[in-house]
């Protein structure tokens, strides 16, 4: 009896021990500003390049109050990048954000990760990065920004090249097959709900989770120079201005040493 007891006081002595070691979340939106973040505007909508010309960062890119909380508004009457200060490596990152009803284009943006470079490198606007796609009804394709590279699992379906854990391990790319791959399935919120869209990205491979569905997983992720796939496991983040305005209730983010092994299957 005496010696269950011992097992089972070391076991919960062990388990408090990696619970409180776990690092917890922290936010890159502080709730109250956009302290931590950069912006940019890059090149006119289509149509609308009379609103081009009269934009400003501080209108494109704002703190509202609604309802009494501080949400990030992104207007989307131009192209635009909302990027943070910090680079970041093997984390979880979550995201939580709602379209709005304005709608220039169409209900476009984007969780730009891996990011790097100049603003303007990447379709005259954004750095160049891996794209999880937030535009309304494709939300958690990959699209991979001039010359980053993954590799992906994927059947061909009538939408395109989809990604299916049971599929051909495939190479994406501007150079290869393509830029874009397709979700595994539609776990997109109603407009007007809140979707809650997390990243894991641990060394070189990523996973889109759009609302605790595994839709994307990219492994060896990287950057094709010189005829050669050079390995790309970090960057800034960005969120894009393109076409429709929408609302972001957090953006935080805590490091991780594995990605979950269900997320995987």
């Amino acid at each position: 009896m005496m010696k269950k007891l011992t097992r089972l006081l070391l076991v919960l002595v062990a388990t408090f021990f990696l619970v409180s070691c776990e690092k917890p979340w922290q936010p890159i939106y502080n709730g109250e500003n956009l302290e931590g973040w950069e912006t940019y505007i890059g090149t006119p909508l289509t149509g609308f390049e009379d609103l081009h010309a009269n934009a400003t960062t501080d209108k494109v890119f704002s703190v509202v109050d609604v309802d009494g909380e501080k949400l990030i508004h992104i207007s989307g009457e131009v192209n635009g990048s909302l990027a943070t200060v910090d680079t970041f490596s093997n984390y979880h990152l979550e995201l939580v954000f709602k379209w709005g009803e304005q709608v220039y284009t169409r209900r476009n943006s984007g969780l730009l990760y891996h990011s790097f470079g100049e603003f303007g490198a990447a379709i005259g606007t954004w750095m160049t990065n891996i794209e999880c796609q937030l535009m309304h009804e494709n939300l958690g394709d990959t699209y991979l920004m001039n010359n980053t590279v993954c590799e992906t699992k994927t059947t061909k379906t009538e939408a395109g090249l989809t990604f299916d854990p049971a599929g051909e391990l495939t190479q994406f790319g501007k150079d290869f097959n393509g830029p874009g791959i397709k979700k595994a399935s539609d776990a997109e919120n109603a407009l007007g709900e809140w979707n809650t869209v997390e990243l894991y990205s641990l060394g070189r491979t990523t996973v889109h989770v759009v609302n605790g569905k595994t839709v994307m997983v990219n492994t060896n992720t990287g950057v094709f120079e010189d005829g050669e796939i050079k390995p790309l496991k970090s960057g800034k983040i960005q969120l894009q201005s393109e076409g429709g305005d929408l609302f972001i209730r957090s953006v935080r983010v805590k490091p991780i040493k594995e990605i979950p092994a269900e997320l995987l299957q």
